[in-house]
């Protein structure tokens, strides 16, 4: 006669509570002692079951309706239920679900499952569901959202690259630190209303860093039309008359290498006392950039004697995609050019700075828009350049003006210098938050509370 199975010992409620309490050893740091650590498989249910009849309607959701970056939001689309639970993850209102899958666990798409049709669910087979009802929904979430916790998935991942996964062990054997309930509430509140301020600032600072270009097209708008210096010229007892009306071409000589790229005995060197090669790739706006430079043989300078470079000459692109780029030639060292940037050498008197400025700025860009020749490479021929219009204010005014550009747009730029500084910290901002958050850090426990332990116990499987 086969012998019968042995009877498995019922635990009693505070054996089960030991079971799913982190020993001491174990606990990742100290909490409020009210509090108490929770492996999270003990703690909630873990990818449960729904049930509702086949028939009826419910919400589907795919991984691409779930948004990243720990907004929790997601879009659904509607189901028979038999349909969206077969063979799908399935979850109801009040859950909080996760991706499991890279890159979207590390991209923190996730949900706090409410709204769902009939309150029922089902979705990409990549998520895992926590379902608890004693715990606060949006605390359940935070806790997901933290970086610890996203770090420390990621560093479990396994499978092919592009189809890595996180453990389920890591996911069950996570510590979890529960305050008594009240307390859950209270450390959502705060957390929001921290968010909800850095929201704030992260949208005005946005505003400042969007506006930027507009506010600088403005200003130079100002400039080029006389508005910028009105003051100056009441108070030096000048009008807009003293203004000339004129083309680059008759306050410059417009030079460019010529048609033929070939030097003969003209090759590339690493020796730097040879001549600088400035090419259009240099040419930014307002700014030379020579991360890459290149140097040839001073025997380019018998071959293209009329593009050596003069110190002041106006640089322009004038082929290719950074067409109208315009800088300045303020360095003392021997440089030639090429046949896709045109040296604007300016009459006595008058300003490279103000030249250059116009050049880059928005009404001069209209025109090279206008005026361009489209073939492989875009090119503006320097029949155009030269009949391009500007108002020329006196020397004096020029100075003015450039003087007060350099002013206003250096505070614009550091009033966005500044902005795009705390739009990089609101992040950072978020996660010290939490992680304090998670730590009784926020000013918010109230010790007198019954311990957390209590409530765990309670709500044990039987």
């Amino acid at each position: 006669m086969a012998r019968g199975k042995k009877a498995v010992k019922e635990l009693s409620p505070e054996e089960k509570l030991q079971q799913a309490l982190v020993p001491v050893e174990e606990q990742p740091y100290l909490i409020p002692e009210n509090w108490c650590w929770v492996r999270l498989g003990k703690l909630y249910e873990i990818n449960p079951k729904v049930t509702a009849d086949n028939a009826a309607l419910a919400s589907f959701v795919p991984m691409e309706r779930i948004e990243s970056g720990m907004t929790g939001r997601f879009t659904f689309e509607i189901q028979s239920w038999e349909k969206a639970r077969k063979n799908h993850t399935q979850f109801a209102d009040g859950d909080v679900a996760f991706a499991k899958i890279s890159p979207c666990f590390e991209n923190q798409k996730s949900m706090i499952v409410q709204g769902l049709k009939n309150g029922i669910g089902g979705g990409t087979t990549e998520l895992i569901i926590l379902r608890q009802a004693y715990m606060n929904q949006k605390y359940t979430f935070l806790l997901i959202s933290t970086e610890d916790f996203v770090s420390q998935g990621k560093a479990t991942y396994s499978g092919t690259v592009g189809q890595q996964r996180i453990s389920m062990d890591f996911v069950r054997e996570y510590p979890v630190p529960v305050p008594p309930l009240p307390e859950q509430h209270r450390i959502v509140s705060r957390i929001e209303s921290l968010f909800a301020k850095l929201d704030e600032a992260k949208e005005t600072a946005q505003a400042v860093v969007d506006g930027f270009e507009l506010r600088k097209s403005a200003i130079l708008h100002k400039a080029f039309t006389g508005e910028l210096t009105e003051r100056w010229r009441k108070e030096h007892g000048v009008g807009l008359e003293s203004w000339t009306d004129t083309t680059i071409g008759e306050q410059a000589e417009l030079i460019t290498k010529g048609a033929s790229p070939r030097w003969q005995g003209v090759e590339y060197t690493d020796d730097k006392s040879q001549t600088l090669f400035v090419t259009s790739e240099n040419v930014r706006e307002g700014y030379l950039n020579f991360t890459k430079e290149k140097y040839l043989s001073n025997k380019i300078n018998d071959i293209q004697k009329r593009s050596i470079l003069n110190y002041g000459d106006v640089l322009v692109n004038i082929v290719g995609a950074s067409i109208g780029r315009a800088a300045i030639y303020n360095l003392h060292q021997l440089a030639n050019t090429n046949q896709a940037v045109c040296i604007v050498r300016l009459k006595p008197g008058i300003s490279n700075e103000f030249v250059c400025t116009y050049l880059n700025a928005p009404i001069a860009q209209s025109y090279y828009y206008d005026n361009k020749v489209e073939t492989a490479r875009a090119n503006i021929s320097l029949g155009s350049i030269s009949a391009m219009y500007i108002n020329l204010p006196t020397s004096a005014e020029q100075k003015e003006i450039v003087d007060t550009l350099n002013m206003v747009l250096e505070m614009e730029q550091q009033a966005k210098g500044a902005a795009e500084a705390v739009l990089s910290q609101i992040d950072t901002m978020k996660k010290a938050i939490l992680a304090r958050a998670f730590r009784g850090e926020l000013g918010t426990n109230d010790p007198k509370e019954e311990w957390a332990g209590e409530l765990v116990r309670t709500y044990l499987p039987k």
